[in-house]
C-alpha cells in the first residue's frame, strides 16, 4: 500500500467541494486526524473545528475561511492515511488542494499551509473585491473551440479558460460581460451546458494578479523544503524544470490556468498504479475516469471511506 507494491498518486481537492460536517468522523476516530487539527486551529483568528464540524456562523463558504479550513482536513487525512501506511508516490492538487500536496510532500508543514492558505484566502478575497465577475463551467465543447469564444468576447473584457478539468469539462472566468458573451458564443458552437457557478471572483484568470503580487512578498518570509516526493504543479500540468521555483510556481498558479486534466495525464505516466482523491467531495475522481480511464481510482473524506481503501489496497496488492 503506497510503498507496499502499489504506487499511488494523491490528489487533493480544491475550494467548492468544502461543507459542514466535514473531518467531524475522522476527529473522533483518529489520534492522528485530532492532533494536526488541533494545532493547525492554533494558527488561526477564528474557530476552524467548529467552522468545519458545525458552521453555525456560516464562515466556511467564504474563502478566506475556506481555504485553511480545507488545507487542514486535507493534512489531517494525510496523516491518518500514513499511520496506516498508506502514503502517495506523487501529488497533484485542484487549486487550492496544490498547497495540501506540497504539504503531504514535506515542502512545509500542516502549520505552515494553514497559515499560507489563510494569506491567500485573504489576498484572493481582496482582489475580487469590488469586480464584475463570473465564471462559467463550460460542458461538451473542446478547448479550441473555447479559446476562439473567448477571444471573439475580449472585446468585453477579460475572459480566459481559468480551468481545464478533464475532457467536455472547462471553466471559463474574468470579468462578468465578457464570461457571458463567451458562454452565449460557446452555446452558439455546441456546448451541451453553460453553468454559472458560485464562486467569490475571477479566479484562475489575469484578474488575480493583485493576490499573485501579495503572495510574492508574503512568500520572500516563508521557508520552503525540497519536495520528497514528485509534485505535478497547476500552471503547468506538469513538473517544473530548471529554474523554477516553487514559490513562483504558486504566484503563477492564482492567476493563471489550472491545467488539472494535463496533470493527471502527467501522473499516469509516471508509473501510479491507482489515484486516491483526498476529499472532501469526489470531483477529482470524475476527472480520473474521463482523463485516464482504466486507472484504479477512490476517494476518501469519511473514517468509513479510509477503511475501503485500505481493503482495496490489499485487494490490489495482492493481485499484483
Amino acid at each position: 500500500m503506497g510503498g507496499r507494491g502499489v504506487k499511488l498518486g494523491f490528489l487533493y481537492a480544491g475550494q467548492g467541494s468544502q461543507h459542514p460536517g466535514m473531518g467531524a468522523d475522522l476527529y473522533e476516530a483518529y489520534p492522528a486526524f485530532r492532533a494536526v487539527l488541533d494545532r493547525a486551529a492554533r494558527e488561526v483568528d477564528f474557530d476552524l473545528l467548529e467552522t468545519c464540524f458545525a458552521d453555525s456562523r456560516r464562515l466556511l463558504g467564504q474563502t478566506r475561511y475556506t481555504q485553511p479550513c480545507m488545507v487542514a482536513f486535507a493534512a489531517g487525512l494525510t496523516a491518518v492515511l500514513a499511520s496506516k501506511g498508506v502514503v502517495p508516490a506523487a501529488a497533484a492538487g485542484l487549486s487550492l488542494g496544490e498547497y495540501s500536496a506540497l504539504c503531504a510532500a514535506g515542502v512545509f508543514d500542516a502549520e505552515t499551509a494553514v497559515k499560507l492558505t489563510a494569506f491567500r484566502g485573504r489576498a484572493m478575497e481582496e482582489a475580487a473585491a469590488g469586480q464584475e465577475s463570473a465564471m462559467v463551467a463550460v460542458l461538451g465543447l473542446d478547448a479550441p473551440a473555447l479559446q476562439s469564444a473567448c477571444d471573439e468576447a475580449a472585446d468585453q473584457g477579460c475572459v480566459v479558460i481559468a480551468n481545464y478539468n478533464c475532457p467536455g469539462q472547462l471553466v471559463i472566468g474574468g470579468d462578468k460581460a465578457a464570461v457571458e458573451a463567451a458562454a452565449a458564443l460557446a452555446k452558439a458552437r455546441g456546448a451541451r451546458r453553460c453553468l454559472p457557478l458560485k464562486v467569490s471572483g475571477p479566479f484562475h484568470t489575469p484578474r488575480m494578479a493583485p493576490a499573485g503580487e501579495a503572495l510574492r512578498i508574503y512568500f520572500d518570509s516563508v521557508a520552503l523544503r525540497k519536495p520528497q516526493i514528485p509534485v505535478v504543479f497547476n500552471c503547468l500540468g506538469d513538473l517544473p524544470g530548471d529554474g523554477l521555483s516553487i514559490s513562483e510556481l504558486l504566484v503563477r498558479q492564482v492567476q493563471s490556468s489550472v491545467r488539472m486534466g494535463d496533470s493527471i495525464r502527467r501522473m499516469a505516466a509516471m508509473e501510479i498504479d491507482a489515484f486516491v482523491e483526498i476529499g472532501p467531495g469526489n470531483a477529482l475522481t470524475g476527472f480520473v475516469k474521463k482523463t485516464a480511464p482504466g486507472f484504479p481510482v477512490c476517494a476518501v473524506e469519511t473514517a468509513e471511506d479510509v477503511e475501503i481503501l485500505q481493503n482495496t489496497l490489499k485487494r490490489l496488492t495482492e493481485g499484483a
